[in-house]
């Protein structure tokens, strides 16, 4: 607006003052003009007549005119000055009349170009205002489309979350969080609506750090499903593509593996793999060991006394006692072993159980504290400093899970037919031996490796694991594998192996109660005439109906019921992590593993663990086989290079 005003106000000047700006010719002089052009005129006109005068001297007496004396010359001089003088006083102020008056003109025309331009760029300016206020508003309904949903009145038998939230205007909330008033953790509880509390969360971050989200997903997910389970303070989720490899011919039965990853020609790799298992017979493998371990660490006041809980807890004769005080913390913990380790007056005692179809942490956990509530009888100066002390081991490579197995200790084997190895695999017999002793083996106790002696086992395991809802953070343990490769069938045929000692993996077998009550996610399993374990969905009618089922879950019954669904029940299903998200639940249905085995608790389990096995196995040949037939960079080059400008997005 100021260069508008200051625009204006030159446009009204006299024209007057913008001529007397216009430098003059005259205005260089050092002298008054009329006595500068007297002395010109004079010296011009004086200096024309003696050069003739000398001239004509010269051409009577026959001398040469090139001849010039110095005083010839100084005239000479001088009639050009005074003669450049007279051009430009008669020429100059006449050429400049002209060009005064077009530069007039043409610094009108740039003043009005000037004009112009800002006014353009003020129209700019104010379109981009109302561009940005546009997007802000848009990105302001995005995020508060969902907030202004209501839940439906909460019956008077419910504690419902506080209702005030449902009240407040959601800019209110979103400035209450960004200022600190609000605490982001507690949205979820004061509004009572898992995706309305998201939303504001999300605009209050993206307000706080000035970064948008627009790239994080945000619709399509259910919030109320991983609310207390899977993730605190969501404010959208990650979206990983998942492929499918296979068929994976395994112990007689044909299976289709989800992988979820991001890395190219992984899915691709692994269905080769498969392809040869399957053109060769199929895989066969078999569960060694089925226990999950947790390991507290308790301290006495010596080494001596550290001992006798060592010797106590290792005697086979107080097994069956501590099983019985283990086991009660679930219907299916079963305590399978204990093994003891003392470092000074310090002792790590290693539980190893039984979980069902649970990866069973919390279950496991429960027992021992059962146990250590128990010792306390006979080692009142036992202190307890953790129950985990890193013996277990969780989540850290340790040699104690690749030489005694923690989860599921699997072995998964194979025999590839020559003619297998030689069109799918494009490779050879012997090739893939010499490369699986000098790479897998060789190579990797040069590395100095703890459980690494295979090619990329940790690939197919955690696309594995994230696709169905496994935690990606067990891919440390469970990855252990070793390869092995041997010539059968006097060296025509290709005898692979895979033997992961400690797979680590959880599902879940639940059902939900339908009725609105202070639990309307309780976890049940109702009990089928032969007695197995039926997942179903068990509405309260359906719970009064049925003669072995208690009446319905209501609040002031809490503890009641939850003693019954512990104890009376032929199954109560664990939560596994991620294992009952929508996604996560599809790629167990896809396997055939969902939930519990009705017939065998633990079955679908041990079917997973195969299935992983079995996936690395088929990982393991492809890879080994393109390193032979040095297609590696070659398949890489092909597979996982993308052709977009990623910079571009």
């Amino acid at each position: 607006m100021e260069g508008k005003r200051r625009a204006s106000a030159g446009k009204g000047q006299p024209q007057q003052q913008r001529a007397a700006k216009v430098t003059q010719a005259s205005d260089a002089l050092p002298l008054p003009l009329y006595l500068t052009n007297g002395i010109f005129f004079t010296l011009f006109f004086s200096v024309a007549y003696f050069l003739l005068t000398r001239w004509r001297e010269k051409i009577r007496t026959s001398t040469p005119l090139h001849v010039v004396t110095l005083s010839e010359m100084a005239a000479i001089m001088s009639l050009i000055a005074s003669f450049i003088y007279l051009l430009g006083f008669f020429g100059i102020d006449f050429v400049q009349s002209f060009t005064t008056t077009t530069r007039a003109s043409t610094e009108e025309e740039e003043e009005e170009e000037e004009e112009e331009e800002e006014e353009e760029e003020e129209e700019e300016e104010e379109e981009e205002e109302e561009e940005k206020k546009e997007e802000e508003e848009d990105q302001h309904t995005t995020t508060t489309s969902y907030i202004r949903r209501r839940q439906p009145p909460c019956t008077d038998s419910l504690d419902c979350p506080s209702a005030t939230s449902t009240t407040d205007d959601d800019e209110d909330v979103i400035k209450a969080v960004v200022e600190g008033i609000t605490p982001s953790y507690s949205l979820e509880t004061r509004l009572g609506d898992c995706k309305r509390a998201a939303a504001i969360r999300r605009e209050a971050l993206q307000r706080t750090t000035g970064k948008a989200l627009d790239g994080l997903g945000f619709e399509g997910f259910d919030y109320d499903s991983i609310l207390g389970q899977c993730c605190e303070m969501p404010v959208g989720f990650v979206q990983i593509p998942v492929g499918i490899a296979g068929p994976l011919l395994l112990d007689g039965r044909e299976f289709l593996v989800p992988m979820a990853t991001t890395e190219g020609c992984l899915v691709a790799s692994t269905n080769r793999g498969c392809k040869a298992i399957y053109a060769s017979g199929g895989a066969t493998s078999v569960i060694l060991k089925d226990g999950m371990t947790r390991a507290p660490v308790v301290r006495f006041a010596s080494a001596k006394r550290a001992a006798h809980l060592k010797f106590f807890m290792e005697d086979l004769e107080n097994f069956d006692t501590l099983a019985v005080v283990f086991n009660t913390s679930s219907r299916f913990a079963r305590l399978q072993g204990i093994q003891c380790a003392i470092a000074g007056k310090n002792v790590y005692i290693r539980f190893t159980c039984s979980t069902g179809d649970a990866m069973g942490m919390n279950m496991v956990s429960k027992g021992v504290q059962n146990v250590l509530d128990f010792l306390h009888t006979d080692f009142p100066d036992m202190d307890v400093i953790g129950i985990s002390g890193n013996f277990c081991s969780d989540k850290k490579p340790a040699a104690v899970n690749w030489i005694e197995g923690r989860g599921k200790s699997v072995v998964c084997e194979a025999v590839i037919k020559e003619e297998v190895v030689k069109k799918v695999l494009k490779t050879t017999v012997p090739a893939l031996v010499e490369l699986n002793v000098l790479k897998n083996l060789t190579g990797s106790a040069m590395a100095g490796a703890l459980g690494g002696f295979n090619a990329h086992a940790s690939n197919i395991v955690s696309a594995l694991y994230i696709a169905t809802g496994q935690d990606p953070a067990q891919n440390v343990e469970s990855s252990h594998c070793i390869t092995l490769m041997e010539a059968v069938n006097d060296g025509k045929d290709l005898h692979i192996s895979v033997s992961m000692p400690s797979i680590e993996k959880e599902e879940v077998g639940f059902v939900e109660c339908t009725h609105n009550s202070l639990f309307p996610k309780l976890l049940l399993l109702k009990v089928s005439e032969r007695g197995g374990p039926r997942p179903a969905v068990i509405t309260c009618d359906e719970m009064k109906a049925d003669k072995k089922q208690a009446k319905c879950v209501c609040e002031k019954e809490r503890e009641s019921i939850l003693n019954f669904v512990m104890y009376n029940l032929v199954q109560v299903g664990t939560v596994g992590g991620g294992t009952q998200l929508a996604s996560q639940s599809a790629c167990l249905n896809l396997l055939g593993v969902k939930g519990a085995c009705k017939d065998s608790p633990g079955f679908n389990s041990r079917v997973l663990a195969s299935v992983v096995a079995g996936a690395v196995l088929a990982g393991e040949l492809s890879l080994m086989s393109a390193l032979a037939a040095g297609q590696l960079v070659r398949s890489h080059m092909k597979y996982n290079r993308s052709s977009k400008d990623v910079s571009k997005f």
